[in-house]
């Protein structure tokens, strides 16, 4: 692994959110509906009232009073600044970010406090296991610049349209409703030098990328979000995601 593809790995902090209306403030917040989480890390976002994504989120619950937060450790500051404007009427309180590490147990991309799984290739292996999952990860660079819908987040259980307001619940529910993203989630490789996440390959916006060198050279793959058509006339190879992952990202009527 060279030196450049370690500075590009991934870093995530954990952050506990505990305290009588913890719940009741996450449910007017998250795309997923909270009531129903478990001990798993679940996909979820926060979004602004624009309807993308500021915070692409991972959630589990201890209980109704105790829930653990990762995201992006470069959104951090960002996301308590958040709770502490949007929830200054709540009664609940937020942890210290502390480092999670993101590693691969039992074939399934998730996150550990182990020491152990403090390593690059722990990272490493995360990050392609993800890529090949559609599992994105949102950072700095990338807030707001996503829709849920358009990242397939609806697809991998993020998303209920059935739970009442959240934070840009009407732009989101009036897309799922009434049209369907004309771009959306692809797992893709190239050659050259990998991308930077939100860096546009002239139509075509990456999410998430990382250097898959070979032989041949310098290569990638990423997660992009683009129209089909714009995929034909790039030099990119589509590869296929998982079955749910494939499935057309409009509403199922």
């Amino acid at each position: 692994m060279t030196q450049s593809s370690l500075s590009t790995l991934p870093q995530f902090v954990q952050l506990t959110i505990q305290g009588e209306d913890a719940e009741k403030f996450l449910q007017g917040q998250l795309t997923s509906d909270v009531t129903k989480l478990g001990l798993s890390y679940q996909a979820t976002a926060l979004s602004n009232l624009k309807g993308r994504i500021d915070f692409g989120l991972w959630i589990k619950k201890q209980d109704e009073k105790h829930f653990d937060v990762v995201l992006s450790a470069d959104c951090a500051e960002a996301f308590q600044a958040h709770l502490k404007k949007f929830g200054a009427f709540s009664k609940f309180d937020t942890s210290a970010p502390v480092p999670i590490y993101p590693c691969v147990l039992d074939e399934v991309p998730t996150f550990s406090h182990k020491e152990e799984h403090h390593t690059p290739a722990d990272t490493q292996a995360w990050t392609q296991a993800s890529l090949a999952i559609g599992n994105y990860w949102i950072v700095a660079d990338t807030r707001g610049e996503f829709q849920p819908q358009e990242l397939r987040l609806h697809q991998r259980g993020g998303m209920d349209y059935d739970k009442g307001c959240y934070l840009g619940q009407e732009v989101i529910a009036r897309i799922y409703f009434k049209a369907a993203p004309k771009a959306f989630l692809h797992y893709v490789s190239g050659t050259g030098d990998a991308p930077a996440a939100g860096d546009k390959l002239e139509k075509i916006q990456v999410v998430n990328a990382i250097a898959d060198d070979d032989i041949n050279g310098k290569g990638f793959k990423a997660l992009v979000v683009a129209r089909p058509e714009h995929l034909v006339d790039s030099e990119l190879t589509v590869l296929d995601l998982p079955p749910a992952l494939q499935a057309d990202v409009a509403r199922q009527k």
